[in-house]
């Protein structure tokens, strides 16, 4: 049995005490004092707070998910040494053997659980079903939903989010048939209408992708897809590397969308020097802190989620209750897991472990301990 000693954030706010969870990596007990949040960080103790998860992984360390073969393992290593102890392996836009070679890989390590990694939950399908006009940094192999596509991907590895452009011809249609083949669907790389924004959350798509970037913008006579989330949705993703997206517009989509949580949108150049990394098809440069394709444009991030956790709490002025949600929780609730993002008795032993000033000192991933980062 391990037992880990500190101010331990639970759903029901922070105890000062013990938890404890054993070899079958879940939690066994959580004993002590309930404390305030302000004591807790004025506390000298650890403070021990739920892994977080991460539903928008394209890579890390220096390996990108459309590799397939080992590259899965390797980036799920390298975001448990930055505290997530779940996430989505992303796929990009791409011909339908490329996306099948990932998906093996995801099956290969789905298949070998147990290691000192972070688990991968399965699939965030990013592409191909998107605007070809909203491609961001998605390769040019957009096209319209295909549900035998879909099927044939997912017996490979499981499929838990779909993005798409609502407004693809044939798309909008095909949210209800998505839900009710058991997918998530969100909203990204879209062009589409205010109103086909709010239509689309009608039909059942639950959130948006990477909220502001590759979708129409807000204007006070053309809300676009911006609007709808903001006005409309109860979930979407942010990344808060503060590059993709302006802490002032952060915080007008946390006071408008209640369960907003955050993702990285990490690539292979996470946690690697400066230099020139693959992106899916595209070749992607590191420099400055942000990765971009030749012409500019943002094709992803270097982030990592202890990071995020601290921009949230650093720069737009969080507590850590709320930033734990953001980066646990909420993602958790969305993808409908009720024994991850949480510290609780019976829960899977997905554990952070910081010290006063955020850094991160130990993680355990479903009760595996895990070598932190020296480097990113």
């Amino acid at each position: 049995m391990t037992r880990l000693a500190g101010q331990i954030l639970t759903p029901q706010g922070f105890v000062d005490g013990a938890l404890e969870f054993g070899a079958a990596g879940r939690i066994a007990a959580i004993s002590g004092s309930a404390v305030t949040e302000e004591a807790a960080r004025q506390s000298a103790q650890p403070l021990i707070l739920p892994g977080f998860i991460d539903l928008h992984v394209h890579g890390g360390g220096g390996r990108d998910v459309m590799e397939g073969g080992d590259a899965l393992a390797r980036i799920a290593e390298r975001h448990a040494a930055h505290g997530t102890t779940a996430l989505l392996a992303t796929t990009m836009t791409a011909p339908p053997a490329d996306l099948e070679r990932a998906f093996e890989g995801v099956r290969a390590v789905c298949a070998d659980a147990g290691r000192p990694r972070a688990c991968i939950l399965g699939v965030h399908l990013e592409g191909p079903y998107i605007n070809a006009g909203k491609l961001g940094a998605q390769p040019d192999f957009a096209r319209p939903v295909a549900l035998p596509e879909l099927a044939r991907l997912n017996a490979l590895a499981p499929i838990r989010l779909v993005t798409l452009a609502p407004e693809v011809p044939g798309n909008m249609e095909a949210i209800a048939q998505l839900i009710a083949a058991g997918y998530r669907v969100q909203l990204g790389h879209s062009s589409g209408s205010y109103e086909q924004g709010v239509q689309a959350l009608a039909h059942g798509a639950g959130g948006f992708t990477h909220l502001f970037n590759a979708m129409s913008g807000l204007h006070h006579r053309a809300p676009g897809m911006v609007g709808a989330a903001l006005a409309q949705a109860q979930y979407a993703e942010i990344i808060p590397d503060l590059l993709h997206v302006h802490p002032g517009a952060i915080r007008v989509a946390l006071r408008a969308i209640p369960c907003l949580y955050c993702v990285t949108d990490s690539t292979a150049a996470t946690g690697m020097p400066d230099g020139d990394y693959q992106l899916g098809r595209h070749t992607v440069t590191k420099c400055l802190g942000g990765v971009r394709l030749a012409d500019g444009t943002l094709a992803g991030s270097t982030l990592t989620m202890d990071q995020a956790l601290r921009n949230l709490v650093e720069v737009l002025g969080l507590g850590l209750t709320e930033a734990s949600r953001r980066v646990s929780t909420h993602a958790a609730d969305y993808l409908g897991l009720p024994d991850r993002g949480r510290l609780a008795a019976g829960a899977w032993a997905d554990v952070v472990v910081f010290d006063r000033d955020l850094e991160l000192t130990a993680v355990y991933a479903q009760g595996v301990a895990i070598e932190l980062a020296h480097a990113a």
